[in-house]
């Protein structure tokens, strides 16, 4: 049995990652990239790139493709067209990346460390009303929000015995 984490390495051998700085810089070009933001629309209107397309993660195959009722033509008009996944941490992201390569994307990248990582680096990141978000804010939305029921036993224990 694979967990998440294998998945994610698995991937990363069959995708390109390009870290933060890289793509801020890659943004200020001529041709930039489709920013594909894989986030839920709640933590898309929250915070994120400006330009981002957000394709929820769980809709990407038929967002990607015509005839479906999530279908986004300019998605699916992008096969040859650079494209940088980006999610909160990099893991999403690269899953994405790996299935739309599957799906005969041929310039598809994942942002390494994700938003969390943009923000680390102090790049702007936007609400839904286009209003640039504070950092400390964003630091709060990408802190982890995992609670204690979420650990498995063992780290659990651990941090039962800790308090």
């Amino acid at each position: 049995m694979k967990k998440f984490q294998d998945l994610i390495r698995d991937c990363l051998s069959q995708v390109a990652e390009i870290f933060p700085w890289d793509l801020a810089e890659w943004l200020q070009q001529n041709n930039p990239p489709l920013l594909l933001d894989v986030r839920e629309p709640y933590e898309f209107n929250q915070a994120a790139i400006i330009g981002s397309l957000n394709v929820p993660r769980g809709i990407l195959e038929t967002a990607c493709e015509y005839n479906f009722q999530e279908t986004v033509p300019a998605l699916v008009e992008a096969r040859e067209h650079p494209i940088v996944v980006i999610c909160r941490s990099g893991n999403r992201s690269v899953l994405a990346a790996y299935v739309m390569q599957l799906m005969g994307y041929q310039n598809v990248q994942s942002l390494k460390t994700g938003l969390h990582g943009w923000n680390d680096d102090e790049y702007p990141l936007f609400n839904a009303q286009n209003q640039r978000v504070s950092l400390d804010i964003a630091d709060a939305l990408f802190a982890s929000q995992v609670k204690t029921a979420q650990l498995e036993p063992k780290l659990r224990a651990i941090q039962a015995s800790a308090v």
